[in-house]
């Protein structure tokens, strides 16, 4: 009850307290701490996924502008050969603000990184973007078939139905890519599933569904039991390990990360930076509220 409490009053804090929190799973404010960090990660065998932080923008200004940053940072991460792509979130660039627009921006950001044969991770939000997303998704598949790949969240009790949909767009030459999470946006309980237990049952549904299939999954979880039960289903159905990776976000189950690596999987991580850094640390803190007692033992114990 202590942790939750000090959650909901970490929006009100002094932004310089919560950084406590948030360095920890932040790559910094700029392209060069986020360049550092992958550099690190890609010294151990992991590769990245750059994220800018930043989402439901007020205005196309602003989406311009994001578009602008994300053909930066591809120049910028393909010079300095970063063995990594690249995760946006369509709200960024006006998805509910103008979704044609939207759409020819990220087009654009796609195109770029397709010209270097590279690829472009379209994040999924929450529910109110989530047909939105999956349109944008398919428009983009069947122009860049090897270049785009979307994110599917657990929790949400349309997940399995969603990935049966957009088989016709699966071929072994060109495998649908899709990154499979538990979720972390707060939904009605209507439309997601709610208990842990339940959730990681559809989580492994989900995954068996994908690896059945032939799609190739980001497997994105750091929860030792889901890493388990995702050995279980490589090993039954023989999957080559070029065909599927493991994913996490910087910072978090370093331990469980490495075990991963250890055992031969390919791992990517996934690199936020950016000057929008205080919604993402509330969210995740949010996600994860034992963090709360880390922030309040900063205000006290130097260190």
């Amino acid at each position: 009850m202590f942790n939750k409490i000090i959650t909901w009053m970490i929006p009100f804090m002094p932004k310089q307290l919560v950084w406590v929190f948030s360095k920890k799973y932040i790559a910094g404010e700029t392209i060069d701490d986020a360049i550092k960090v992958s550099r690190d990660l890609n010294s151990r065998g992991i590769r990245i996924t750059i994220d800018l932080l930043g989402e439901f923008i007020s205005n196309l200004d602003q989406a311009a502008e994001n578009k602008q940053a994300y053909l930066s940072i591809i120049e910028r991460i393909e010079k300095e050969k970063i063995n990594g792509n690249y995760s946006l979130k369509p709200t960024s660039f006006g998805l509910l603000l103008n979704k044609e627009l939207c759409y020819d921006h990220i087009r654009e950001i796609v195109s770029r990184a397709a010209s270097f044969g590279n690829f472009v991770r379209i994040d999924m939000e929450d529910s109110p973007c989530t047909d939105l997303e999956i349109e944008l998704f398919r428009r983009l598949k069947e122009e860049f078939p090897g270049n785009v790949g979307l994110v599917f969240q657990a929790y949400m009790k349309r997940t399995l139905q969603d990935l049966k949909t957009l088989k016709d767009l699966h071929s072994s030459k060109s495998p649908l890519n899709f990154r499979l999470c538990k979720g972390i946006y707060v939904e009605p309980e209507a439309i997601a599933y709610k208990n842990y237990q339940e959730i990681n049952e559809h989580y492994l549904e989900d995954l068996e569904f994908m690896l059945s299939n032939g799609y190739y999954p980001g497997i994105a979880t750091h929860d030792k039991t889901l890493v388990e039960g995702a050995y279980q289903l490589l090993e039954k159905y023989k999957v080559p390990k070029d065909k599927y990776e493991f994913q996490m976000l910087y910072g978090v189950t370093p331990d469980l990360r490495n075990s991963i690596v250890e055992k031969g999987h390919a791992m990517r991580v996934y690199v936020p930076f950016g000057k929008e850094w205080f919604g993402y640390s509330t969210r995740r803190l949010k996600e994860n509220p034992k963090m709360a007692s880390h922030i309040i033992k900063a205000l006290f114990i130097k260190g």
